[in-house]
């Protein structure tokens, strides 16, 4: 039998990726079973433990994939302006939002929405997931600590309040998950509405 390739395995594992995230946004983590995925991404059953150990290794691939794509927008801003307002580093991931669909680690199209109703999911599993709950927190550290130092900038040339870097990036963080959960759970998709009131009560903050 000829080996696969390096691209023929990224192409399956990322086709189980996504039949996973497909059937986590409909039916939820827990009522989801490797057979559900295997036969939503048209393999065998035992296909997708070639590629992952376990489900739970395919929720963390989920998850890391969402992150990417809510905080690294506004991790860019952090660290690339010389001093950012609040209102900039919120409206840069709303702005990633915004969009119907993003590319996952693999270059495939993924729907926002998805990964957005999967996100939700994983905070539950922080609770029970060691490993779920140990990326998060140093995904969420680095994401506070360029946070923190956009603050510290943006405080010295007087384009934020001064508050405590640390807690007000936990503000900001705060602001993005709030959207998040309000606009899975209770459908309120307006994202450039969201941005608007951000900006608008933020810069009121600064003067």
């Amino acid at each position: 039998m000829p080996r696969i390739t390096p691209e023929r395995r990224e192409a399956k594992r990322a086709q189980i990726v996504a039949a996973a995230r497909r059937c986590f946004a409909r039916d939820g983590f827990h009522q989801t079973s490797m057979p559900d995925i295997a036969a939503a991404a048209g393999v065998s059953a035992g296909a997708p433990y070639r590629y992952f150990a376990s489900k739970d290794e395919i929720i963390l691939a989920i998850a890391a994939d969402a992150f990417r794509l809510i905080f690294e927008p506004m991790e860019e801003v952090a660290r690339a302006a010389k001093a950012p307002s609040l209102g900039d580093l919120v409206s840069a991931s709303l702005e990633a939002l915004s969009v119907e669909g993003v590319s996952d680690a693999a270059g495939q199209v993924v729907p926002v929405e998805e990964l957005l109703r999967c996100v939700v999911q994983t905070w539950s599993e922080l609770l029970r997931d060691d490993d779920v709950h140990a990326g998060a927190v140093e995904g969420f550290e680095r994401v506070r600590r360029g946070i923190a130092d956009a603050l510290r900038r943006g405080e010295a040339a007087g384009a934020v309040p001064a508050v405590d870097p640390e807690n007000g990036a936990r503000v900001v963080i705060g602001l993005l998950h709030g959207f998040l959960l309000q606009r899975v759970a209770f459908g309120l998709t307006d994202t450039a509405g969201y941005d608007d009131a951000v900006r608008g009560l933020l810069n009121g903050s600064a003067r």
